[in-house]
């Protein structure tokens, strides 16, 4: 039987949730209340349960009619798809993987989705729990590229997988006198939002990396047990900061900033060093980074690289469509522009 939760019932949703062996923080509530905040849509969790499974899915809902050039040809509210929250998620199954259950699931999914005007869904597999391997009976399943996790089953386990420079950048780093300290409070969010508005300005970052004053309130209050803010202090001035989210004995990198101008210091090193060892004594098992951008082989993968040499956790994404007239229609209404490229590879093509 599948159950559909909205947002406003976020305790029957988180209980659900830490029901749920490998849960993590991208499945909870206040997580994705963050989210809706910024924009990104309806926050809802899908809830399978029969005698062989369980399943949950959270997932974004976005109306289609606001697409820049879908607005004023398709009435609000009528027409629909979800995606995955920013980060990472998709199904996750607990029990016995018989064909009956699969299909049932998929089955009872697809009709709620189609019968409730969602056209389809995009989805970022979570690479530490690898959940694309249970799903693959029920999306068109793409693997892009590797990301980066740090075991942090000790300190000294920790340190032996850094690669040499970057054992190096950290000890200069310490000798340079930069100095790691953590919390949560206003204070520190006023002091995120500058540098990470910097940063965002020398990535040429688009409009969507640029968050409010809600979106930071919503992280300090709505997952205020599972979030925490490492920062760097060099010459009594903050020169590097990262949010770091965890639960259930995984942390990540989510949100990171740091001032250019004492770029040579390596103090985003330091930090992720001392924030896995506070992983580490804190019970955590993993700690994942990510990966480049576009999952690209790029540098800023060869800087996380640079925490484990040997990376072995894997980004993969699904796509599904649940009605194919109305996703052929949407393309075909996307096609009369003429700034419109159809790439076969992006997903919802209506959506490029």
């Amino acid at each position: 039987m599948l159950e559909v939760i909205n947002i406003d019932e976020n305790e029957k949703w988180d209980s659900i949730v830490k029901s749920f062996e490998n849960h993590d923080i991208y499945y909870l509530s206040g997580y994705l209340k963050a989210f809706q905040i910024h924009g990104d849509g309806e926050p809802i969790l899908f809830y399978y349960e029969d005698e062989n499974i369980r399943a949950i899915n959270a997932v974004m809902k976005r109306d289609v009619a606001n697409i820049e050039y879908f607005k004023g040809k398709i009435r609000d509210n009528i027409i629909f798809d979800i995606s995955t929250p920013y980060g990472y998620g998709g199904f996750l199954i607990e029990g016995t993987l018989v064909d009956n259950s699969i299909i049932s699931l998929d089955e009872e999914y697809s009709k709620y989705c189609k019968d409730n005007g969602i056209v389809s869904e995009f989805v970022r597999f979570h690479p530490v729990l690898s959940n694309s391997t249970r799903s693959s009976q029920l999306y068109d399943i793409t693997d892009l590229g590797r990301t980066v996790t740090i075991n942090l089953e000790s300190k000294e386990e920790i340190w032996k997988n850094f690669s040499s420079q970057n054992r190096n950048k950290i000890r200069k780093a310490i000798k340079s006198g930069v100095e790691i300290f953590w919390g949560r409070n206003q204070e520190l969010i006023d002091s995120f939002i500058p540098i990470y508005n910097g940063t965002m300005d020398k990535d040429d970052a688009t409009d969507y990396y640029y968050f409010e004053n809600d979106f930071y309130e919503s992280f300090l209050n709505d997952i205020k047990y599972n979030s925490l803010i490492f920062y760097a202090v060099y010459d009594k001035k903050i020169i590097s900061m990262s949010m770091i989210i965890f639960i259930n004995n995984q942390m990540h990198y989510h949100l990171s900033a740091m001032d250019k101008e004492y770029q040579k210091l390596a103090s985003m090193n330091l930090l992720l060093y001392e924030a896995a060892c506070w992983g580490s004594e804190n019970g955590i098992r993993t700690f994942h980074l990510g990966g480049g951008l576009g999952s690209k082989e790029d540098s800023l993968f060869k800087f996380k690289k640079s925490f484990n040499r040997n990376p072995d956790t894997l980004f993969s994404i699904g796509k599904k469509v649940f009605d194919k007239e109305m996703y052929d229609e949407l393309v075909a209404l996307r096609e009369g522009e003429i700034e419109f490229r159809n790439d076969s590879s992006f997903f919802p093509a209506y959506r490029l």
